[in-house]
């Protein structure tokens, strides 16, 4: 078993709402915080990567451990309307997304970068629908685009079923996609009102190269979006996450997202106390 480590822990670009890569760098130092996923493009009102960002995280000995790669055309106002235009699935604009993964890859390339995790889209539960051979396809392309020098595409999870995941992959194996992984986040589990996060993660572990550390609350009604709330307020039992991932020796990062909230830094200043207390637990 690996112990898990405080220096294990980064924080999303986007989560920050930063204006530019020094409001970046500060936030990120005063989070104590010494990794960070980039948005190489933009993402929830995010303007993604800034020329420079690079070198000025450095000036803190902060690197940027992981990308993320954004699609245009989701819509978020409902479960239902992200089912129908999350990721790649949409005819109309996968000419133009297409040409931003390809700009991402490059801006990868450029920085050093291995990982980049993306939303393919609600995946298909069952191979002989329609849909799963185009978003089979599509992100078999895709992770092409990022396995020049070594680099992975990370499927974040949430959208579906741990089992459709990992049908899913193995799809994507038998395409020559070898570079297809998982950046697992838990709590986009209960937003969905998919699986239980922790269960999950066990089905999970052996292809998850890295992890969003998001919390959060199944809806109350069909139809609805559940609540993210800080890190340690809602429903993952993160003792039993970390458990799971020292277990099998992981050794990557655990990413903090938040995207609700007006007190993003002291939000996550909470979420890290509660996670490094998860740590210490599963250490002794």
């Amino acid at each position: 078993m690996k112990t898990q480590a405080e220096a294990q822990i980064g924080v999303c670009s986007w989560s920050l709402q930063a204006t530019g890569p020094r409001d970046l760098a500060e936030k990120v130092n005063a989070l104590g915080l010494k990794r960070v996923q980039l948005g190489l493009t933009p993402h929830r009102d995010d303007p993604g990567a800034w020329e420079g960002t690079q070198d000025i995280l450095a000036e803190s000995a902060i690197e940027i451990v992981s990308g993320m790669f954004s699609t245009i055309g989701e819509d978020y106002s409902t479960p239902q309307t992200i089912r129908e235009t999350g990721g790649v699935i949409l005819d109309e604009y996968w000419d133009e997304n297409w040409e931003l993964a390809k700009a991402a890859a490059a801006t990868a390339k450029q920085m050093g970068v291995k990982l980049v995790s993306a939303h393919a889209g609600f995946l298909p539960h069952e191979p002989s629908d329609p849909n799963f051979d185009k978003l089979s396809g599509r992100v078999a392309d895709l992770a092409g685009l990022f396995a020049e020098d070594g680099g992975w595409l990370l499927l974040e999870t949430g959208q579906e079923t741990a089992e459709t995941l990992l049908i899913f992959i193995d799809e994507m194996k038998k395409r020559g996609a070898q570079n297809v992984t998982v950046n697992f986040d838990p709590a986009n589990m209960l937003l969905y009102d998919m699986d239980e996060p922790v269960e999950a993660l066990r089905q999970l572990v052996s292809c998850v190269q890295q992890v969003h550390v998001k919390d959060a609350l199944r809806p109350t009604a069909k139809g609805q979006w559940g609540e993210e709330v800080v890190v340690g307020a809602g429903a993952v039992d993160w003792t039993a996450f970390v458990r799971i991932l020292a277990e099998a020796d992981f050794d990557g990062s655990y990413i903090f997202e938040r995207e609700a909230g007006d007190n993003r830094v002291g939000d996550i200043t909470q979420g890290i106390a509660a996670l490094t207390e998860a740590m210490k637990a599963v250490s002794v």
